[in-house]
């Protein structure tokens, strides 16, 4: 072992500065299964349930399960699955040492494994943040995607789950023919109405294997709405380096964000409910319009500035909001387009979150790549973006700032956009690059093309009166005047610009 490298053993010389839970590890058991041990789940979900053990106890550590990658194994398993949190804005780093995950297992090494550890009596609660994707799910119905490759091996090998849905059935199954009590699933990833959109999508699964497996899940799993938010980018080399200077030990696992964080969870479980408030978790009968705020106002925020930002040259969240264009627009299609689609909710001050969402964007100390937020389109934006648009052409509502993204999200997705080269992190990346081959030089090829794809854009977007135009005209406009400025030209055109 590196006598440098993050580990138990090595914890007297890590900086008296770094924040240290109290509490004994070994004096908690582990009752969560959490499906995607990404960057994400550590510095949220985990940290939370770090504080939670060290201000109430209970068996609350984690069995965090890899569902694609060795590699988070290879970075937490030599520190004993230790590892810290570093939260920086403008005033500098605190750094925090988070020791509330237990055991790491890799879920194509081991599938096995993985369904006998969510069979256990003692796991109550299966978390997941899987991304968009992970759900294999058409992000235009919502429904399973039987077609979907992984999918289609799992109905075929449904011992050797591939999909992290394969997975959550077969250990359900296992924990149904063992007879452990019924658990709860809590879905922590963007999709509306996420707990009910999971179960639907775990009871048609299971339904195709086992009707009396799909019965049982309907009426004993619980599947609580959570909304999450904390802004975390991808940790670089660099931040592992500046963490070792300040904190004295060398930690392969750590993860960068920012001070702020947020969890809504709807109470509704089905055994032991952890006493999350204490860690600043809202307990709430209806997630839903936390959820679609957030849905709409930062994620859709962030996306827009992603494909606009990446085409007028930027690398960075902050790079691209001290732009005295992308600025103003940003801050207009959250005031005028995506507020005006949320409901009114006690508890929720819109006009306050969106100045909040203005400063955590402009914070330079969390260097956030727009490339990262501007993977997996296809599954982001019929939730972010595409929703609102529909409520605002229903109501006969101008969306032009929309639609300026949905073409810049266009021209990103087939290659053809403004910018450095880059490569398309899509899905359906093979078939954007099939249009763009075909329709490079056409505005009204390349809007008729992405229409088509229904699992996005539905089947009503295509038909609603002038879309399409108003789509052509957007691409064209990009096209041949390049995003800067179709921007300042939409600023003006737009009725309060």
């Amino acid at each position: 072992m590196n006598a440098t490298r993050l580990h138990p053993a090595s914890l007297a010389r890590l900086s008296p500065a770094v924040r240290r839970p109290r509490y004994r590890r070994e004096a908690h058991g582990v009752g969560i299964v959490h499906l995607g041990l990404g960057a994400f789940h550590r510095a949220h979900q985990a940290s939370h349930f770090d504080e939670l053990l060290d201000r109430a106890g209970g068996d609350w550590r984690i069995c965090g399960v890899s569902c694609r990658s060795a590699s988070v194994r290879e970075q937490l398993l030599p520190q004993e699955c230790l590892y810290t949190v570093a939260e920086r804005d403008a005033a500098g780093t605190r750094y925090r040492l988070v020791q509330s995950l237990a055991a790491v297992l890799v879920a194509p090494d081991d599938p096995a494994a993985v369904i006998a550890t969510i069979a256990r009596p003692s796991t109550r609660l299966i978390s997941m943040t899987v991304t968009e994707k992970g759900y294999c799910r058409s992000p235009a119905t919502g429904r399973l995607d039987i077609e979907h490759d992984d999918i289609v091996h799992d109905l075929r090998d449904p011992v050797r789950p591939r999909s992290a849905i394969g997975l959550l059935v077969a250990g359900l199954r296992a924990r149904r023919q063992a007879s452990v009590a019924a658990p709860t699933v809590l879905c922590c990833d963007n999709l509306p109405n996420n707990g009910a959109a999971l179960r639907r999508i775990v009871v048609d699964l299971a339904g195709r294997l086992d009707p009396g497996l799909a019965d049982w899940i309907e009426r004993g799993v619980a599947f609580p709405s959570s909304m999450v938010d904390r802004l975390v980018p991808a940790t670089t080399a660099a931040d592992i380096a500046e963490a070792e200077s300040e904190t004295g030990l060398r930690d392969l696992a750590l993860v960068v964000t920012e001070p702020f964080t947020q969890w809504v969870i709807e109470d509704r479980f089905a055994g032991a409910r952890p006493a999350l408030d204490l860690t600043g978790v809202q307990w709430v009968r209806d997630v839903r319009p936390f959820e679609i705020a957030k849905l709409r106002l930062l994620n859709g925020s962030h996306s827009s500035l992603a494909y606009l930002g990446l085409a007028a040259g930027y690398r960075m969240v902050h790079e691209a909001m001290a732009d005295s264009d992308l600025r103003p627009f940003i801050e207009m299609l959250m005031r005028d387009e995506l507020a005006p689609t949320l409901v009114p909710t006690e508890g929720l001050d819109l006009a306050a979150y969106q100045h909040r969402l203005l400063a955590r964007f402009g914070n330079s100390a969390l260097r956030h790549a727009l490339g990262q937020i501007a993977m997996d389109g296809s599954q982001k934006l019929p939730q972010r973006l595409l929703a609102p648009l529909r409520q605002r052409l229903e109501a006969g509502q101008s969306a032009s700032l929309i639609l300026l993204v949905i073409a810049a999200w266009i021209l990103y997705a087939a290659g053809l956009g403004e910018g450095a080269p880059h490569t398309v992190d899509d899905p359906l990346a093979a078939r954007f690059a099939e249009i763009a081959s075909r329709e490079s030089g056409s505005a009204a090829g390349l809007a008729e093309g992405f229409l088509g794809m229904r699992e996005i854009f539905g089947a009503d977007l295509p038909e609603s009166p002038g879309f399409s135009r108003q789509l052509t005209n957007e691409i064209a406009g990009i096209m041949q005047c390049g995003v800067r400025a179709r921007v300042r030209a939409v600023l003006r055109e737009a009725p309060n610009g």
